[in-house]
């Protein structure tokens, strides 16, 4: 019998937004993406940004390559606004975005300012829910909508802060939004990835360590391995699979701690 693909994202066009640099988890993302056949649009964050992400975004043979800011007025309305021009529609984006100010991303919740906690609310969570709904009328055959959380949402990890909180609700959104959008065939999913060594972890050595010591398989998740499932997520093989969220961590989070 010949050998077939399960599956394939060949004439898929999904949007990125999140890729900083080469160790980005969402970088491991859009390379999957680009080795099962989709057309990719990529954003970078600012001119800072752009050096490191245009590379990338050629390696992928981006077609669309965009700036985006999630605090400047109207950047995120450009950026739909190019996709609906070029493409017309749009199959599926990522979502790998997150910030939080850095004495409230390492304080206690309880010293977070009003200021930061909704800084870190709008930027890591609400963001998603925008995206959503400026991708909604380009997915009128329906869509995939995929976001990276962390199990900080489910525990308190150390020097996690107020993303914690702010991850649980983005977890909750994402099943809100399923249930919302299920009947338009727009499924929606979020990646709950293990301590990938990325620059916005560089401080989680311990951690690290932590996962490789009590995770029941023996190697901790690369961004590879986060790709490869984001990949089938946004595929048809998928078409049924919706407000889930799915842990790539080496079976860290069913361990005790």
């Amino acid at each position: 019998m010949a050998q077939s693909n399960l599956f394939s994202l060949a004439g898929k066009k999904g949007l990125v937004v999140g890729i900083a640099n080469d160790q980005s988890i969402a970088w491991g993302c859009a390379k999957a993406f680009h080795q099962m056949g989709a057309e990719l649009a990529i954003t970078y964050l600012n001119e800072k940004a752009d050096r490191f992400v245009r590379p990338l975004a050629e390696e992928v043979k981006s077609s669309i390559y965009v700036p985006l800011d999630l605090l400047k007025e109207g950047e995120l309305e450009a950026v739909f606004a190019q996709i609906k021009e070029k493409w017309g529609r749009l199959d599926f984006l990522v979502h790998a975005v997150a910030f939080a100010a850095k004495e409230d991303l390492h304080g206690r919740v309880v010293d977070s300012s009003a200021k930061g906690f909704s800084l870190a609310m709008d930027i890591s969570c609400h963001s998603f829910v925008r995206m959503a709904k400026l991708a909604e009328p380009l997915m009128d055959k329906g869509g995939s909508l995929l976001t990276l959380t962390y199990y900080g949402s489910q525990k308190v990890v150390l020097n996690y802060g107020i993303m914690g909180p702010v991850k649980a609700a983005l977890e909750s959104v994402t099943k809100y939004m399923a249930a919302e959008l299920g009947q338009k065939k727009i499924r929606v999913n979020a990646i709950s990835a293990g301590a990938i060594a990325t620059r916005a972890a560089s401080g989680f050595s311990d951690l690290q360590k932590n996962y490789a010591e009590k995770s029941p398989y023996p190697e901790l998740a690369s961004q590879d391995n986060v790709g490869a499932l984001a990949a089938y997520l946004v595929s048809d093989v998928a078409k049924t699979v919706t407000g889930g969220i799915h842990y790539v961590d080496a079976g860290f989070n069913v361990v005790a701690p």
